[in-house]
């Protein structure tokens, strides 16, 4: 179902990125009771302002068609879907789940959004929205359930990239959290939004700008196939530059360039997910 946070696994017979983990496959009828996922398609480039991205509104819902069996098998663990989300509390670790899975169909049916305010849960049924509280920094979310998952170690919860974001995990991969069920008609968050405590990234004012170097070699040949390679998967702002080691030619293959943090995450992910095992940071 889904990649979840600080863990290598293999997609396509390539390592899959520095932040997940992909269990069973997304859409699993057999376990879900969801029709199997087509292809996650490529991701686009993450929205200037992240922060912009409102939480979502609990609303009164019906249960989703799929994705609430009364239970199902998951690395032949059984879990239950709960009869009723109200009251729901609990604490544990949230990862987050992005690139490989935009746009892959979720366990609800619907088309998986990496800058949505949403998130998967084991148990829970859905649709449900949660508040999520990042237990480390305070910072408070509120997403709506439309998948399952993370079934990987003792994590509770995963999260989209932006609710990620806005949480500021998502350069640790996991972290503390506390998930609390809400309810249409009341309990609603707090005033004091994480949007309202993370700043939005600003451009830097004649600062260098950042590239990622994904790869370097002593043969030009192979630095233009991995240029080849990248733009097959859709990066196409890949460039090569040389430089000398002693008395040898290196070959290296720089992607960018990138004015904000945000950016420079999106690609590290889109680069892993193409198979580049190390990232490296550059100035331009």
């Amino acid at each position: 179902m889904r990649r979840t946070a600080c863990s290598i696994v293999a997609l396509a017979a390539a390592s899959l990125a520095a932040c997940s983990t992909a269990p069973a496959p997304r859409g699993d009828a057999g376990k879900t009771g969801v029709p199997a996922s087509p292809p996650a398609a490529p991701a686009p480039a993450p929205p200037r302002d992240l922060a912009a991205i409102p939480d979502a509104v609990p609303r009164a819902e019906p249960r989703s068609r799929y994705g609430n069996p009364a239970s199902y098998v998951v690395f032949g663990r059984r879990y239950s879907v709960l009869d009723t989300a109200k009251g729901y509390v609990e604490r544990g670790t949230a990862s987050w789940y992005g690139p490989g899975f935009h746009a892959a169909r979720t366990s609800s049916g619907e088309p998986y959004d990496m800058y949505a305010m949403t998130a998967a849960h084991k148990t829970l049924p859905i649709p449900a929205y949660v508040r999520v509280t990042n237990l480390r920094n305070g910072r408070s979310v509120v997403v709506r359930v439309n998948d399952r998952g993370p079934f990987v170690g003792d994590r509770l919860i995963d999260l989209s990239y932006t609710a990620a974001w806005k949480l500021d995990m998502l350069r640790t991969g996991t972290a503390p959290v506390e998930v609390r069920v809400l309810s249409p008609d009341g309990d609603l968050p707090p005033a004091r939004s994480a949007a309202a405590m993370v700043p939005a990234p600003a451009r830097p004012a004649g600062g260098p700008a950042t590239m990622l170097q994904a790869g370097a070699f002593f043969s030009e040949a192979n630095a233009r196939q991995l240029v080849a390679r990248l733009a097959a998967a859709g990066i196409g702002n890949a460039v090569v530059r040389s430089s000398r080691a002693g008395a040898r030619t290196v070959w290296q293959v720089h992607v960018g360039p990138f004015d904000t943090a945000i950016e420079v995450d999106y690609m590290t992910e889109r680069l892993q997910l193409a198979g580049v095992a190390q990232v490296r940071r550059v100035l331009r």
